[in-house]
């Protein structure tokens, strides 16, 4: 038998706009774009994951789309989803025919019941036994080992691919919480904004993202760094080269850090004040793969005036900490979501 082939398990799903990663208690076990290639014509999916990453923006849009079946965190195409789950899925448990995992999946903060029954329903069709939900600042707080299960309160900013998460968390519930609909991937529009105001050149999605990756940064850096890439000429259509320093992906981005920066203090002037002086003796946990940027951490302590700090592994904490979950689920039931 083969050893990916295990009786039934626990595991932990962090189903992202940008990407799904899974995890047991052992750590993380998949980490692959939420992409998926379908032939147009016959609506047949082709390729998942990091297979259709590779495809994006290379092939004949006439022909095959590259699709994310997810947007600002909520399932936008059902059937594209499932399969994706299931493929993922399949990777960590074999074809699960007698044996299917138990699973807890995140879902972001204020999603309407039909959102939560459609990752549900996505989840059960894949492949898992049963099935539960999580917020995803719950599980990355869990995952962080932050002190959930006491009366003190804990915030978590949770800086997604398609959403910004920002919630206080006390006795293993939300006491205050809020999401924005825009996250990492309006990072990247706002850097091909500004590269087609200022230069008249217009950048793919792969490119901006490369950008924000080596240059980006949300203050002002003591060493600046350059990095050239290639663009499309918005007048002549052709293909032109542009040199971008970090200063001025610092000034790209100031937009959308200062939407993340009103969300957390709407969710600070929601707060009681006992669990505010809290939040100001611990400071605030930056999870998700935008705590990555660099400097974001001395952003939000600049302007929420309360130390902020990235988390260790920022990117796979929420992921772990949905697994953990499954094990303090007596616990936690009474403030999950309801299907």
């Amino acid at each position: 038998m083969p050893s990916w082939i295990s009786f039934s398990r626990d595991l932990g799903i962090d189903l992202g706009t940008v990407r799904t990663r899974i995890a047991d208690a052992g750590g993380v076990l998949v980490d692959e774009p939420t992409v998926v290639a379908i032939f147009i014509e016959e609506q047949k999916i082709v390729a998942l994951g990091n297979e259709a990453q590779a495809m994006q923006g290379r092939v004949s849009q006439e022909t095959l789309e590259v699709a994310q079946p997810l947007r600002n965190g909520v399932v936008a195409d059902y059937e594209i989803t499932e399969a994706l789950l299931a493929y993922l899925l399949r990777q960590v448990s074999g074809p699960m025919r007698l044996f299917r995992p138990r699973v807890m999946i995140t879902i972001p903060y204020g999603v309407t019941s039909v959102e939560m029954r459609a990752v549900h329903e996505a989840v059960l069709q894949a492949g898992a036994r049963d099935a539960y939900l999580i917020q995803q600042p719950l599980a990355a707080a869990i995952g962080v080992d932050l002190p959930v299960s006491s009366p003190s309160g804990n915030m978590v900013v949770c800086l997604g691919g398609g959403t910004t998460q920002a919630a206080v968390i006390s006795m293993y519930g939300l006491v205050a919480a809020e999401t924005l609909r825009s996250g990492g991937l309006e990072f990247n529009e706002a850097i091909i904004s500004y590269v087609r105001r200022k230069y008249g050149v217009i950048l793919g999605p792969m490119t901006a993202e490369q950008l924000k990756t080596r240059l980006g940064a949300a203050v002002p850096q003591e060493r600046e760094e350059s990095l050239e890439v290639q663009g499309q000429d918005q007048v002549t259509s052709l293909p032109r080269p542009v040199t971008l320093t970090t200063g001025e992906l610092v000034e790209a981005l100031q937009e959308p850090l200062k939407q993340v920066a009103e969300t957390c203090r709407h969710v600070l002037e929601k707060t009681p004040p006992e669990l505010v002086a809290d939040i100001i003796d611990r400071g605030v946990a930056l999870t998700g793969g935008g705590a990555l940027l660099r400097g974001i951490d001395k952003f939000l302590t600049k302007t929420l005036g309360i130390p902020a700090y990235v988390v260790d592994q920022p990117a796979t904490c929420t992921v772990q900490g949905a697994a953990r979950a499954l094990e303090l689920y007596p616990l936690l039931k009474r403030n999950l979501p309801l299907v």
